[in-house]
């Protein structure tokens, strides 16, 4: 079952859709989410890069800082910048 993803930033939203995992660079370390991963929120290192998995390919999306939410409806990237790679 997949979880439901956005990307998004002040000016607009970078992509959206259903995922199979999502990779994330946090202050804390890198963040790998699953569909079914407890709640969360973490803070997004400035220079990161975000990896969505889709099926049999993957969306990389360059962000400048901010947050990643993991909830039970999904995960939503709050990103002060972002750009697809």
């Amino acid at each position: 079952m997949p979880i439901r993803v956005a990307i998004v930033s002040p000016e607009q939203e970078v992509w959206s859709g259903d995922a199979d995992m999502v990779v994330a660079r946090t202050t804390e370390g890198d963040l790998g989410v699953l569909p079914g991963h407890v709640p969360l929120l973490g803070v997004l290192v400035p220079g990161g890069t975000v990896r969505v998995k889709t099926g049999g390919r993957e969306i990389s999306a360059q962000v400048d800082g901010g947050f990643i939410s993991v909830t039970h409806q999904g995960v939503s990237i709050l990103a002060e910048t972002a750009t697809l790679s």
